[in-house]
């Protein structure tokens, strides 16, 4: 894996090893739904959708400490999940694709479980991450 110069902040490295798995991310969870069926591929693709989340927070906020991040990632993918209670994200499901695949249409309970297991992998990946480049 090549190292970043050392010019650049802390942040600036933070913030792009966050795109760089969030890119990773996608990859994975497209490849999950379209290689697995059934009830692994959708809440394997559930929790990864956690981890984006999860990548993009840490994105916004390079310095926030892999619980927090792990935490707002959780709360905005619960909060996607119960807004599927209203008729609003299946409306906009309809109307658009990208909506689809943000928002989702109907609400699971089994979603909530898949989306904390997405958090607890990605507040293990952001929090030791760094021992693993340090040898």
């Amino acid at each position: 894996m090549p190292v970043l110069p050392a010019r650049l902040s802390p942040a600036t490295r933070v913030r792009l090893a966050a795109v760089a798995a969030a890119v990773v991310t996608v990859a994975a969870g497209l490849t999950v739904r379209a290689v697995t069926g059934g009830w692994f591929g959708k809440y394997a693709g559930d929790a990864l959708y956690t981890v984006l989340v999860h990548t993009l927070v840490v994105v916004v906020a390079p310095r926030l400490p892999a619980g927090r991040a792990a935490s707002w990632a959780l709360a905005v993918s619960w909060a996607v999940e119960f807004a599927q209670l209203t008729p609003v994200p299946a409306a906009l499901s309809e109307a658009n694709v990208l909506a689809r695949l943000v928002l989702g249409s109907t609400f699971g309970v089994a979603d909530l479980v898949a989306y904390a297991a997405g958090a607890a992998l990605s507040w293990a990946g952001h929090a030791f991450a760094p021992r693993l480049r340090r040898g």
